[in-house]
């Protein structure tokens, strides 16, 4: 119960963070305001001057412009606009991205709540992961697991009223205009739905996830306890059908996820795909992009035991007399690629969003090759919509990120794992509990009889199955996406 008490003294902390000085000193702040740069929408005068048919002109009516221009479309009503020449030659203006533009951008709220809870939530575990190495203690409730788990809810999921993905994703449902995208939505969701069920029901030999094993194990510890709860023997037997049920829940969540994560791996691509056009004279840069780009594959091919598990805890190579890697440390190396992966991409992400932003200037060249005319509305639009979608983005950046760190995560916590065993020999557990405690009226049913049933084996069949996935769909999309910007879009 003290340990208990330090967990609720943390959590109160984190929470007082995020009611607080979350206002004052936001991370999601900082990751939008770091160096990014932003173009400006050319005002109407500008426009009327480029096109020859403006008569106010002046260094203070072009000041009074720009400035305008920060906080929107200068409250162009529809009669007040006018056609302009494509081939106009306009100079776009940029300014820095200031804490008081972000504000008013869509999603911003939701970004900002995500982004400020992850980072508590990533301090509460490495708060309570150092006690718990301190203390050495044991079968104590971990509160920074709920953490992790309520940032999965946040990201993914429609819980409450921040559905990061959900919201995201419900966008391209909504209007006429979003058939295409609501499609490739739909059709990706069937795709991976049918494609985690082909995964699921081969054997551990192939995919590192023990989920036969874990499955098996949760069927046997679910019938003890049914037994001693004075179940009838068809009762009892139905545990073996409920592991199918779980195979099932599992294809769903693979196919929904799938579906979420579609048009993040797009974008993507995208920005990776211009991040590599900018950056061409830096060839340590675009190392640093070629290696966040590709580290999803690696980390899905360490799940993969033929060429992974077996090559490094079995092989024997020439010249040695044991494996490169011992069970216990194979699995910690596993759980570290996917941290240092996540770690590359948020030190990368103020580049990857300023290609995004630089999408604005493309925009105005690519119109500049076109013939005839266009509205001064819609020309303004056309660069104004890129830097007010900034959150939509940054959102089908992070949401993947924090979705992966919280799987990890919770496979290390739960799957009883260590990350202390390159110096520190450890032995793997399976169950917490090996014995399913007495259970009659004066023991009745408690926490310990369900954590026998949910063991460590089962979690680490079921979270590794869970990490792998949202790896190998973010890379998939991804790589088709970079396919398609690289080879068919000129």
């Amino acid at each position: 119960m003290a340990f208990l008490g330090i967990q609720l003294a943390i959590t109160m902390i984190m929470a007082s963070f995020l009611q607080k000085l979350a206002p004052h000193f936001s991370p999601a702040r900082y990751l939008l305001c770091r160096k990014l740069i932003r173009y400006l929408h050319p005002s109407d005068e500008e426009l009327r001057s480029l096109s020859g048919s403006g008569s106010q002109t002046g260094k203070g009516k072009r000041k009074n412009s720009k400035d305008s221009r920060k906080n929107g479309l200068n409250g162009n009503a529809p009669d007040s606009t006018f056609m302009v020449t494509r081939k106009l030659d306009i100079q776009l203006d940029s300014a820095k991205v200031e804490p008081i533009d972000v504000i008013q951008l869509h999603f911003y709220p939701e970004f900002q709540w995500l982004v400020d809870f992850a980072v508590c939530t990533v301090v509460v575990y490495i708060v309570t992961e150092i006690y718990y190495t301190i203390s050495k203690v044991k079968d104590e409730t971990n509160l920074s697991l709920l953490w992790c788990v309520l940032v999965l809810l946040f990201a993914l999921y429609p819980f409450g009223v921040r559905k990061v993905l959900f919201s995201v994703t419900a966008l391209y449902f909504r209007g006429n205009e979003s058939t295409g995208e609501r499609m490739m939505c739909i059709t990706s969701g069937f795709f991976f739905f049918v494609l985690s069920m082909g995964i699921l029901i081969m054997s551990d030999d192939v995919f590192d996830f023990a989920l036969d094993n874990a499955l098996t194990k949760f069927a046997e510890n679910a019938g003890v306890l049914a037994k001693q709860l004075g179940l009838t023997s068809s009762e009892t037997n139905s545990t073996s059908a409920s592991v199918m049920g779980i195979r099932f829940q599992l294809a769903i969540f693979s196919g929904v996820t799938g579906a979420f994560l579609t048009f993040p791996g797009l974008r993507l691509a995208k920005m990776h795909h211009d991040s590599l056009r900018f950056c061409a004279e830096n060839p340590i840069l675009r190392c640093f992009f070629h290696l966040s780009f590709i580290s999803p594959l690696f980390i899905s091919l360490m799940w993969i035991k033929p060429i992974s598990r077996d090559y490094f805890t079995r092989h024997l190579w020439p010249g040695s007399t044991s494996a490169l890697m011992s069970p216990d440390v194979f699995e910690t190396t596993r759980l570290l690629m996917i941290v240092a992966v996540v770690l590359l991409r948020f030190v990368l992400m103020p580049q990857y969003l300023q290609s995004y932003l630089n999408m604005a200037y493309d925009r105005i060249t690519e119109l500049k090759k076109e013939a005839g005319k266009i509205n001064s509305l819609e020309l303004q639009r056309r660069v104004a919509r890129v830097f007010y979608y900034l959150c939509v983005v940054a959102l089908q950046y992070v949401a993947p990120l924090l979705l992966c760190l919280s799987f990890t995560l919770l496979l290390k916590s739960l799957g009883d794992y260590s990350w202390t065993s390159y110096y520190l020999s450890t032995d793997s557990v399976e169950p917490s509990i090996q014995t399913l405690p007495p259970l009659n009226e004066t023991s009745p049913l408690t926490v310990n009889h369900l954590k026998y049933v949910l063991s460590s084996t089962f979690y680490r069949g079921l979270f590794g199955f869970m990490t792998w996935w949202v790896c190998s769909v973010w890379f998939a999309t991804s790589a088709v996406g970079l396919i398609y910007h690289s080879y068919f879009v000129q």
